[in-house]
C-alpha cells in the first residue's frame, strides 16, 4: 500500500508534494541555528541533506508509514515550510503530526493553519482515531499551536532528548478523534486575506 500525499488549499496557504526544487529552501530553513534550536538533531551543514530530505518524503508516501506537505504561500508562492504526518499505523489508527517553519515567517498563524488542514485531510482520508505531537518544553511556540488545535498536553518526557548538547525534556500532545473541531482555523487579523 503507499499513500498519495495531498495538495490541500488554506485561505493563505497551499500544501503540497516537495519537488526537487525545494532543495534550497529546505537546506535554508534546516541550516538556520536558530530555527533547529529546539530539535533533536542539529542544523544541517550539507546541502545534500536536503536532497535526502526529499527522497525520504517520497519513500514515507511509498512505504505508507507518513505523509510530509511543503507549505507554500498562495500570495506569492513563497516556502514556508514543511509539515508532516509520520508513524501512520493502521491497525491503531495513529500517526504523529510535526511541522517546521522558516523563521521569517513566525507569528502569522501559518503552522496552525497549515496543522489543521493536514489534520482534518488525515481524519478524513485515514480514519484516524488518535495524533500525537511532541515538542520541546523551552519551545512554547510550538505548544501554543498544538493547543490551538485541539490538542491535549498529556504528560512529559524527562530528559528524552539532548538538544545542542544539552539534556531536554518533551511535552508529549494528544488529539482524539472525538475532540477534533474541523472548525475553520481563524486568520490573524494582522496578515492580509486574499
Amino acid at each position: 500500500m503507499t499513500l498519495t500525499t495531498p495538495t490541500l488549499h488554506t485561505a493563505r496557504l497551499r500544501l503540497r508534494p516537495f519537488t526537487d526544487a525545494d532543495a534550497d529552501p529546505l537546506y535554508a530553513l534546516h541550516s538556520s541555528t536558530h530555527v533547529m534550536r529546539y530539535w533533536d538533531s542539529p542544523p544541517w551543514t550539507d546541502r545534500a541533506r536536503a536532497e535526502r530530505f526529499v527522497t525520504m518524503c517520497r519513500t514515507m508516501a511509498d512505504e505508507a508509514t507518513g505523509v510530509r506537505v511543503a507549505i507554500d504561500r498562495a500570495s506569492d508562492g513563497a516556502f514556508v515550510g514543511w509539515c508532516v504526518l509520520t508513524e501512520w499505523n493502521p491497525d491503531y489508527r495513529s500517526a504523529s503530526l510535526g511541522y517546521c517553519l522558516t523563521e521569517a515567517l513566525w507569528g502569522h498563524g501559518y503552522a496552525t493553519e497549515a496543522a489543521h488542514a493536514l489534520l482534518q485531510w488525515a481524519f478524513d482520508t485515514l480514519d484516524l482515531h488518535r495524533i500525537q505531537a511532541e515538542t520541546d518544553t523551552r519551545n512554547m511556540a510550538s505548544a501554543r499551536v498544538l493547543e490551538k488545535i485541539g490538542f491535549a498536553r498529556e504528560g512529559t518526557l524527562r530528559e528524552n532528548c539532548v538538544v545542542n548538547g544539552d539534556v531536554s525534556d518533551s511535552w508529549v500532545f494528544g488529539l482524539l478523534r472525538r475532540e477534533w473541531r474541523p472548525s475553520i482555523v481563524p486568520i490573524p487579523a494582522h496578515t492580509e486575506r486574499r
